[in-house]
């Protein structure tokens, strides 16, 4: 696959290209990136379930943009090169994707981010088995096919519908209790891996946004003034204020950019409807969160 070669390529010639015109070897060859999940990924129930969907390729042909689209305009904003391929099927664990998408996506990439069930596991709801044992499987398929490729998970957020209501497998338990468990269900699923790089911790971003005062952690009780609700009318999904967050956190720590470089007047924060303080706000947890992480 052309990605794959484009990443040996970009090796290469990264010394010279520093040497003789200071740049970034990106000038020379795109690098590809699957993203693989499902609503979560592809920005269900926002306006981010359809943006700029004519810049990645949907391998599942539904034309959806979703975060990796957002992720392509950060790169091309920021003057990288990728080539963004999409698979995200609504409901989906990692296990699906290895039984009904393998055609799809065992090939050679160059960069890969994994995301799984909100819950873990539908079935049994915070149970990490699956997660290890799928992720596990896939990372293994993916190196397979390019020994360099960089694989990283994407752990998510806590669902308010999981917290508030009775019922929920969180009921009762803080708000940022739900993504502190996913993040060590990934944390572990990354370990039992040699081939999975780390975790992008999206959900433990949501919870720093609420800790700062950004965002209003119950949307229940109503969001409060000067406060923006992360989450979608359905309160398990993302608002385009929280799918921003998650590029924001891919684009970070796969490129290795500051999320503040994209400003506050960046173009996907202004064609989604963020104002330019919420764009700035945002790119700020974004950097916090990751650098509190120190590549973990």
């Amino acid at each position: 696959r052309r990605g794959a070669t484009g990443h040996l390529r970009r090796l290469a010639l990264a010394p010279l290209a520093a040497l003789l015109f200071g740049v970034n070897s990106g000038a020379y060859a795109a690098e590809s990136i699957l993203f693989v999940g499902n609503s979560f990924t592809y920005g269900a129930r926002s306006p981010v379930w359809k943006y700029r969907a004519d810049t990645v390729t949907d391998l599942n042909g539904r034309g959806v943009g979703g975060v990796p689209a957002l992720f392509k305009l950060f790169t091309t904003e920021t003057k990288l090169h990728y080539d963004v391929s999409v698979e995200a099927v609504s409901g989906q664990d990692l296990d699906f994707h290895i039984r009904e998408k393998s055609t799809l996506i065992d090939q050679a990439w160059d960069h890969v981010i994994l995301q799984s069930e909100s819950l873990l596991n539908q079935a049994k709801p915070g149970d990490p088995a699956l997660l290890i044992a799928s992720t596990r499987r896939i990372a293994k398929m993916l190196h397979a096919k390019n020994p360099l490729v960089d694989i990283h998970l994407t752990a998510t957020w806590s669902r308010a519908d999981q917290v508030y209501p009775a019922g929920g497998h969180w009921h009762g338990q803080a708000i940022e209790a739900m993504a502190n468990d996913v993040r060590k269900a990934y944390d572990a699923a990354a370990a039992a891996s040699p081939f999975v790089r780390g975790v992008i911790p999206v959900g433990e971003a949501w919870n720093r946004a609420f800790a700062v005062g950004f965002a209003d952690p119950n949307p229940y009780d109503g969001v409060a003034a000067g406060k923006v609700n992360l989450w979608a009318w359905d309160n398990h999904h993302a608002s385009a204020l929280g799918y921003y967050l998650e590029a924001l956190m891919v684009f970070g720590r796969v490129t290795g950019r500051d999320p503040r470089s994209l400003g506050a007047d960046e173009t996907a924060a202004v064609e989604l409807g963020l104002s330019p303080s919420q764009a700035a706000s945002l790119q700020q947890i974004a950097h916090d969160e990751l650098s509190a992480h120190h590549g973990r």
